[in-house]
């Protein structure tokens, strides 16, 4: 699926920026930097960048496992970094060891963030990317902002979007990713901030039908730590339909069920 592996990173363009420095300096190349931000005739002149503008940087290679991090720019506040990516400040710093204080973050610095990348096929529109990965439009539209290249109506193959991943007040999960095909082995991974230390999952069809009771997993720390999770998926029942949901979440001890983080998933193609 177009869900792109690898490193990737959140850059905006400073004054005195080439496509060669930043291809450089964050380990892509001058190649897919213009093909993944439509830096190409008719859009624009070939490599023309102006400062403000957000690229996306690919590294060369895809021998990583999926992951984005956006490389903090000046006058970027971790409020409006979470506004783009459609989460809190709060599960912003506790997924980044080193924010030890929301209110000092220092530029040039790279925060994970919960995102994916996703490379644009011919035929696609914005609203079926939308809608085939359970994404809300306008949330898709958020993060892409300030993107040369990028408009709700029109887009390109080759493309490559940034995609907010699911996520909650308390918890994000980073794999499976939305759209993704989920069979039993497969890991669930990301990070939850816990009461007591215990979250839980469980799988839905589009039927509605449970194929995954609730299933308890543990993290390697108690709220009010946003801890880093990974649990392996079992099903109990075949799904009864093509595609489903995954939920995850923890447990108020006073309230019960709070702040489902809901996975768009597939079961076959």
């Amino acid at each position: 699926m177009p869900i792109v592996e690898g490193n990737h990173f959140i850059y905006t363009v400073q004054p005195g920026d080439s496509l060669y420095a930043i291809a450089a300096k964050l380990g892509s190349a001058i190649q897919l930097l213009e093909q993944t931000n439509a830096l190409y005739p008719p859009l624009t002149d070939p490599g023309l960048i102006y400062p403000g503008q957000v690229l996306v940087v690919s590294e060369a290679g895809l021998d990583q496992r999926a992951q984005v991090n956006h490389i903090v720019a000046p006058g970027d506040t971790l409020s409006q970094i979470a506004n783009r990516y459609a989460t809190t400040p709060e599960l912003l710093a506790g997924i980044n060891q080193r924010v030890y204080n929301p209110d000092l973050i220092f530029v040039n610095q790279a925060l994970l963030v919960p995102a994916a990348i996703y490379e644009i096929a011919e035929g696609e529109s914005l609203n079926g990317i939308a809608r085939r990965l359970g994404l809300p439009l306008a949330a898709i539209i958020r993060a892409n902002q300030g993107r040369p290249g990028f408009s709700p109506d029109v887009i390109y193959a080759g493309y490559r979007l940034i995609l907010p991943l699911p996520s909650s007040p308390n918890a994000v999960v980073f794999s499976p990713q939305p759209g993704e095909l989920v069979r039993p082995g497969l890991a669930i991974e990301g990070f939850v901030r816990a009461p007591g230390g215990t979250a839980y999952y469980r799988i839905v069809d589009d039927a509605g039908e449970l194929v995954t009771r609730e299933r308890t997993f543990r993290t390697l720390e108690a709220a009010p730590a946003f801890s880093y999770f990974s649990t392996i998926i079992q099903f109990d029942r075949q799904p009864t339909t093509s595609g489903g949901e995954l939920w995850v979440y923890p447990r108020s001890p006073g309230t019960g069920i709070q702040d489902i983080v809901q996975v768009k998933i597939r079961f076959s193609d």
